[in-house]
């Protein structure tokens, strides 16, 4: 007989993390825990505002699939079952642990996947005024590839600052839906004088056609804008690169698939996450091999994470313990 656990927890920021869309001081995470015949699977997701969920929404949708689920639910028919794409996440992460754990194989294996590597992640800096964007980046320039949180009043002398502290830094913008087709011009502009080599969702998603028609100087990456392979399609045209985030896709299953068909659409890909704990990094990990940029720096910003968690050596990733997941 196959149990479930469901578990609310918060982590604590190590100070404030803001985006265009705001701020915030802890990351809320739901983990799911799957303990059948002594064995037991893991899955961390982070329920997102933005795309309508709550914490409270997420864990009582998998309550409401708790019977399916312990009856020996697969992760073939999670969706089936549970709406909100964060809980499907963690479910599905749950279950490849599970997996790997019965079959005495990594996930990666069970997968088909190259063993996961070491990685260089992105190191994140907070929307901030753009003296004390230039003063993080000075505390940061050691790190080669630095994702800049833009999206406000001041972009291009953030831009400025941050380049000329951080002069060695590989850099990428993630404008979190804050600028306009009206901006763009000038936005992309600025971006190619500092050696910006991505930006991530420049428009609102709702809002995005424009990029079929503005000449851009850089790639430009869906975020808000990809979710599944079933809108990939949309994207052609307007993006040169998507963000898949399992959080987005609703597990490893479908965003494997999504990476699958990214290439096969002539999109370059970048591996992203929600500011969550080693756990969630994990699978998000495998996707790796496949992407041209990795930014899973999470753990990097909480005060502290889970233990076992990823060792980080500076912005470089070790692959995942199997007693933290996989």
């Amino acid at each position: 007989m196959r149990r479930l656990t469901i578990a609310r927890e918060s982590w604590p920021i190590a100070g404030k993390f803001t985006i265009s869309r705001g701020s915030k001081t802890a990351a809320d995470v739901v983990t799911v825990t799957l303990t059948e015949n002594g064995m037991t699977g893991r899955g961390e997701c982070v329920p997102y505002a933005r795309y309508k969920e709550t914490v409270d929404g997420v864990v009582a949708a998998l309550e409401t699939a708790r019977q399916p689920i312990e009856a020996g639910l697969t992760r073939a028919n999670i969706a089936k079952h549970i709406e909100p794409r964060a809980a499907r996440n963690a479910l599905d992460c749950a279950l490849w642990d599970l997996e790997a754990k019965r079959a005495g194989k990594p996930v990666w294996q069970l997968a088909g996947l190259p063993a996961p590597q070491t990685l260089i992640t992105a190191y994140t800096l907070s929307l901030d005024t753009p003296e004390a964007m230039g003063i993080a980046a000075a505390k940061a320039a050691h790190r080669p590839l630095l994702k800049l949180k833009l999206g406000a009043e001041g972009d291009v002398e953030r831009l400025a600052n941050i380049r000329a502290n951080a002069p060695n830094s590989r850099l990428i913008v993630d404008a979190n839906e804050g600028w306009t087709p009206q901006t763009l011009p000038a936005m992309f502009a600025a971006c190619a004088t500092y050696g910006v080599e991505l930006v991530e969702q420049p428009l609102p998603a709702s809002n995005d056609e424009a990029l079929r028609t503005i000449a851009r100087p850089i790639a430009i990456c869906a975020d808000e804008s990809a979710h599944d392979r079933e809108g990939l399609h949309e994207l052609i045209g307007k993006y040169d690169a998507i963000n898949i985030k399992l959080d987005k896709t609703g597990g490893l299953t479908e965003a494997l698939e999504l990476a699958k068909a990214a290439e096969q659409a002539g999109l370059s890909i970048m591996v992203g996450c929600m500011l969550a704990t080693s756990l969630a990094m994990a699978p998000a990990m495998l996707i790796a091999s496949k992407a041209a940029f990795v930014d899973l720096d999470g753990p990097l910003l909480l005060a502290q994470d889970r233990q076992p968690g990823i060792i980080f050596e500076g912005s470089l990733m070790q692959p995942a313990q199997a007693a933290l997941w996989g």
